[in-house]
């Protein structure tokens, strides 16, 4: 004789309930995860380059030490961020500037004359911009999706020109 125990039904039941449940709860968490995790690489991929130069710059502010120009003589179309510092008595830039692509930063004497390509690939780009004006420099950067982010910083020797 087949005895049916309604008491095992009900426990099997409710362990598959909780089961689902379980599962349920464990999907949604790892798709809000996913989205919030996609959502904090897109800020940080916008915000990197603005805050890169920033701290560039705030490392060398002092007078005369930071302005904007081209790139060279030949490179006039280039808007180039200049951070000038004095090395064995020696005038030293440190160039940042948008090329093919890329920020780029070069680190050479200020004596010697440089191709754009002659500088190292900091980070992906679209687009970079420099303006300076009043004890300010304005940092405009388009990342590689197009979205722009700008930044404005009040040079604390109050001075933008070399």
């Amino acid at each position: 004789m087949k005895r049916h125990s309604i008491g095992g039904i009900f426990v099997l039941l409710t362990f598959g309930v909780l089961s689902s449940a379980i599962l349920l709860v464990l999907l949604l968490g790892a798709d809000s995860y996913r989205q919030l995790s996609e959502r904090g690489g897109a800020s940080y991929e916008k915000r990197i380059c603005v805050q890169y130069i920033a701290s560039k710059v705030r490392h060398n502010d002092v007078p005369g030490g930071v302005f904007v120009d081209g790139f060279s003589s030949d490179e006039e179309g280039i808007p180039t961020l200049y951070l000038a510092r004095e090395v064995e008595g020696e005038p030293y830039y440190t160039r940042i500037y948008y090329y093919d692509g890329s920020v780029r930063e070069l680190f050479a004497s200020a004596l010697e004359e440089f191709s754009p390509e002659d500088g190292n690939e900091v980070m992906a780009a679209g687009a970079l911009n420099f303006w300076e004006g009043d004890g300010e420099l304005t940092v405009e950067a388009t990342d590689t999706k197009g979205e722009v982010t700008a930044l404005t910083l009040a040079l604390r020797s109050g001075e933008a020109d070399a």
